[in-house]
């Protein structure tokens, strides 16, 4: 979809903290993280709803990568991921690391206080988890 801000991100128009990417799939850093390492991971093929993707199960196998390269990078093996899917219209699935305070700040996030992500700080979240396609 040309209007699909995920989608014009998947095809290099508009630039993105990628932590990962093959020809299927980008994970990259959300620009208003609710907290740090927040990660979205998307087809690059565009879909609306995660449920309309074909072999779902590549992609959460996917997320599953990630989430385990997340831990061990991290040493936490809290990695929460959520599935909202009603801020843009392409599937995604949310991936934060070392969110042990993720409800304080999900709830202020939804009240409005979520801030932008720093190039600064992008650089250094991918310095610690940026994982490369096998």
């Amino acid at each position: 979809m040309i209007d699909c801000i995920f989608c014009q991100i998947a095809q290099g128009k508009i630039p993105a903290y990628k932590i990962y990417e093959d020809k299927n799939y980008l994970a990259f850093l959300d620009i208003q993280p609710f907290a740090w390492g927040h990660t979205l991971v998307i087809p690059k093929k565009h879909y609306q709803w995660v449920w309309d993707i074909p072999n779902v199960g590549d992609y959460f196998k996917l997320c599953s990568q990630i989430a385990q390269h997340f831990q061990k990078m991290t040493n936490n093996k809290l990695v929460v991921s959520h599935i909202l899917g009603v801020d843009v219209k392409h599937a995604h699935i949310h991936l934060i690391p070392q969110a042990n305070n993720y409800l304080n700040q999900l709830s202020e996030a939804i009240g409005g206080s979520r801030k932008k992500l720093t190039e600064k700080q992008a650089k250094q979240i991918i310095d610690q988890l940026k994982l490369t396609a096998t």
